[in-house]
Formats: C-alpha cells, sequence, structure tokens
C-alpha cells in the first residue's frame, strides 16, 4: 500500500506540478501576447502619429517657405536707401546683358561678313578662271579659223591662178 500511496502521490504531484506550470506557461503566453499587443498598438501609434505630423507640418512648412519669400521680394523695398541699392542692382544686371547681347551680336555679325566675304572671293576667283579657260578657247578656236580662212584663200587663189593660167594658155592657142 505504501507502493499506492506515494504513486499516488507522485501522481497528485506530478497533476499539481502539470497544473502549475501549466499556469505559468498560460500567464507568460499571456505576458507575451500583451507585450506583442502593446508593441504593435505602439508600433501603429507611431506611424499613426507620424503621418498626423507630416499633414501638419506640410501645409505649415509651404506657408514659412512662401511668407520667407515674400520677405525675401518686399524686404528690399521696405527702406529708400535699399530700394535704390536695388534698382541699382536690376540697371547693373541689365547693362551687363545687354553688353553682353551686344557682344553676341557682334560676333556672329562679323562672322556673317567673313563669310560672305569668302563666298564672294570664291565666286570672283571661280569666273576669272572660267573667263580665262573661255578666253584660252576663243583665241585657239580664232587662230584656227584664221590658218583655216587663210588656207583656203590659198587654195582658191592657186586654183585661180592655175586657171587663170590654164584658160590664158588655151586663149593663146586659138589665137
Amino acid at each position: 500500500m505504501a507502493e499506492s500511496r506515494s504513486n499516488g502521490s507522485k501522481s497528485k504531484t506530478q497533476a499539481k506540478r502539470a497544473t502549475t506550470e501549466a499556469k505559468k506557461s498560460a500567464v507568460k503566453t499571456a505576458k507575451a501576447s500583451k507585450r506583442a499587443a502593446t508593441r504593435t498598438a505602439a508600433a501603429e501609434k507611431n506611424q499613426v502619429q507620424t503621418v498626423v505630423e507630416t499633414a501638419v507640418d506640410v501645409p505649415v512648412g509651404a506657408v514659412l517657405a512662401v511668407s520667407d519669400r515674400v520677405g525675401e521680394l518686399v524686404e528690399p523695398w521696405t527702406d529708400r536707401s535699399k530700394a535704390e541699392r536695388q534698382i541699382k542692382s536690376y540697371r547693373s544686371s541689365l547693362r551687363k546683358s545687354l553688353k553682353r547681347t551686344e557682344r553676341r551680336g557682334s560676333t556672329a555679325r562679323r562672322r556673317a561678313i567673313t563669310e560672305a566675304r569668302k563666298t564672294r572671293n570664291q565666286v570672283e576667283r571661280e569666273a576669272r578662271n572660267r573667263r580665262r579657260e573661255v578666253e584660252t578657247t576663243l583665241k585657239r578656236n580664232r587662230s584656227e579659223v584664221e590658218q583655216r580662212v587663210r588656207r583656203a584663200i590659198d587654195e582658191q587663189t592657186s586654183r585661180a591662178t592655175d586657171l587663170v593660167g590654164t584658160v590664158s594658155s588655151q586663149l593663146a592657142s586659138i589665137r
């Protein structure tokens, strides 16, 4: 019986221990779940807070940027000396821009003139060369024609002389 008692008490002890361990495990699981839920809630809270802050910060930042820009635009005109300085600055800037534009125009004009001069010289050179070629051809053809005409005249003169000689000899023989 002592054995069964000890077996029975072991069972009870084991059961109590298992129950205690189960309670501890349940408590640990509950605490872990609570911690996880707390962390999730904190993360979601931080995310929502970030979104809300962004939603508020963007318009406020935009207003401040516009305010600064307006201040920068208006500031030079609040005092007479500042306004005169600003006008002087505008004049100087305009003068520089005008000079730059004038230089660019002058450079472009000079380039165009140079290009036109080059083209004109090239056309004139070509015209002179062609004229020289035409004159040379003309002279060559003229002298050729003159030689042919002289030859033809000489031939005709020679024939006429021969004919006159033949006719004279025939007339002399007839007489």
